[in-house]
Order: C-alpha cells, then sequence, then structure tokens
C-alpha cells in the first residue's frame, strides 16, 4: 500500500448533504477514536467513493472507510477498536476495507 498517499476526491455539496447522518456518525466515531483530521477527511472521501444503496449497508461502509484510512495515514487501529467505535461487527470491515483501498486506487497490504 502506498502508504501517505491520501486519495484525493472532490465531492459536490448535494453528494456531502445526501450523506450528512452517514458523514456525522464517521465524525462521531473518529472522535471517539481520536483520529487526525488527515485521516478522517480521508475517511469521508473513501465512504462518499463507495456509499451504498441501502441504509443498512451504510454503517458498515462507514467503519471500512474509518479503518482503512487510519491505515492509509499509518494510525493503526485494529478493526474491534473501529467496530465497536461504529457498532459493527468487526467482519463488516473485514469484508470490505481491502475492496476499499483498491477501488481507491491503492494497494492493500498483503498480510
Amino acid at each position: 500500500m502506498h502508504r501517505g498517499t491520501k486519495p484525493r476526491y472532490v465531492y459536490s455539496a448535494r453528494e456531502r448533504l445526501a450523506q450528512k447522518q452517514w458523514i456525522e456518525e464517521l465524525e462521531r466515531a473518529a472522535d471517539e477514536l481520536e483520529l487526525s483530521d488527515d485521516i478522517r477527511s480521508t475517511a469521508v472521501d473513501l465512504f462518499l467513493s463507495d456509499v451504498p444503496e441501502t441504509d443498512r449497508s451504510k454503517r458498515a461502509v462507514v467503519a471500512s472507510s474509518l479503518y482503512a484510512a487510519a491505515l492509509i495515514g499509518s494510525d493503526g487501529r485494529t478493526q474491534g477498536a473501529v467496530a465497536d467505535a461504529v457498532d459493527v461487527s468487526r467482519l463488516s470491515i473485514q469484508s470490505r476495507w481491502k475492496e476499499q483501498l483498491e477501488a481507491a486506487g491503492l494497494d492493500a497490504p498483503g498480510w
């Protein structure tokens, strides 16, 4: 993975507004995890690039976005810690984070 490389996306205010509830949930969890502003920004970018159709799946994508952003920012948070902060199962993160990184043009670590 290209650590330190932050994907840069531009999302319209409309896209951000449409996902306001979920971005606020992401920010709440990031506060709980004490993540940096750069990691939060990357997590929002990852989330907005992979918003699922159903609300039921959005919480899991919030969690995997936070976990993947922490990896990009070299702030190793465990899947369990992120899952607890977002109130999802660790499996929800495990099944999504690599695909999110690859969709952002980053290589997932091979471990």
